[in-house]
């Protein structure tokens, strides 16, 4: 039987524990506050996150690290973005030597514009061939509520990818392999921006048209800049690209929509967190991707626009007539 480790016990890490355990492995989440990891290992739910679910029995809880990866296969990492690397630092020491990190994270690192798997390979010390990252339109309460869903799994090794695929495999949750690492973990930072820009957009009153713009136009600044960093283009129209960016925009689940939405409101950085309660990745990763774009030298106006009104205090009305009076260029 396959012995998993889930790092994070918040809503993506606990419903990716029940896939897995679902799936066939034993699964063991670790958490820092004490309450929820006897929450989840007596009484197997975890209400904060993810109210409603009963979890199997085959997952349990440990706030000791050590303990809670020993002997694990596959260990599957489901924390902010911005804290990974100082957290690695701790917890490469117990990792098995060939165990198979899944980063469940979609974001780009501040100050370096490291991509998580590379956040990983570098301070963990893991061979990039070990790391396989999760992506798609992966909405926690649906996945958990066992609704049907479908998601890419990225690894440079092809064998390795098509166990994480099996392992993951269940009549609700359908895994595809992709050689496109690159890919997959632009298209999962990128769409956290746009939903912000989405949820924004929804707030302000704007119409549908406005909105699929925001979806097409975002989609295409983020195969600009994929296609730059050598991304297969073709994996922006899929599962991790298009798929995931809809389900952000869209549903009302998504925390960096629901984030934007509260911003087009007129509510402050500080106001909007306070109303969320969640960390919205999009807002610290629109920096590290507009400087990942600024060094590569690609227009993401819509990404620009996005850390004007997180980070300078514009005022989203005024954001929207500085992308509608853009200069016109072909499609």
């Amino acid at each position: 039987m396959t012995r998993a480790a889930v790092i994070g016990s918040g809503a993506w890490g606990t419903a990716f524990a029940k896939v897995l355990a679902e799936a066939g492995a034993r699964v063991t989440i670790w958490g820092r506050r004490a309450s929820v990891v006897e929450e989840i290992r007596d009484r197997h739910t975890n209400a904060g996150s993810l109210p409603g679910l009963r979890l199997p029995e085959e997952v349990t809880a440990n706030a000791d690290l050590a303990a809670a990866t020993e002997g694990a296969d596959l260990i599957a990492i489901a924390v902010p973005s911005q804290t990974l690397r100082g957290n690695l630092a701790e917890w490469a020491d117990h990792f098995d030597r060939d165990a198979t990190v899944i980063s469940l994270m979609k974001g780009i690192e501040l100050g370096t514009t490291r991509r998580m798997s590379e956040v990983i390979v570098e301070t963990a010390r893991v061979a990039p061939e070990r790391v396989v990252v999760v992506s798609g339109p992966n909405l926690a309460p649906e996945i958990a509520a066992g609704q049907p869903t479908a998601t890419v799994v990225a690894c440079l090794d092809e064998d390795r990818a098509k166990r994480v695929q099996h392992a993951l495999a269940l009549p609700y949750f359908r895994p595809y392999t992709s050689p496109d690492v690159v890919g997959c973990e632009l298209g999962g930072a990128v769409k956290n921006v746009i939903a912000l820009a989405y949820g924004m957009a929804a707030a302000m009153g704007l119409g549908d048209n406005t909105r699929a713009s925001l979806i097409t136009r975002g989609l295409a600044e983020t195969a600009r800049l994929g296609v730059a960093l050598g991304a297969d283009p073709l994996t922006f129209a899929g599962l991790a690209g298009l798929g995931d960016l809809v389900a952000s925009c869209s549903s009302p689940l998504a925390r960096n929509r629901t984030f934007g939405e509260h911003l087009g409101r007129g509510e402050s950085l500080e106001q909007a967190q306070a109303a969320t309660r969640q960390t919205a990745e999009g807002v610290k990763s629109c920096l590290s991707i507009r400087d990942l774009a600024r060094a590569h030298n690609i227009e993401m106006p819509i990404v620009e626009q996005v850390e004007r009104v997180c980070h300078e205090g514009v005022d989203p009305q005024i954001a929207v007539k500085l992308l509608m009076g853009r200069e016109m260029k072909p499609e």
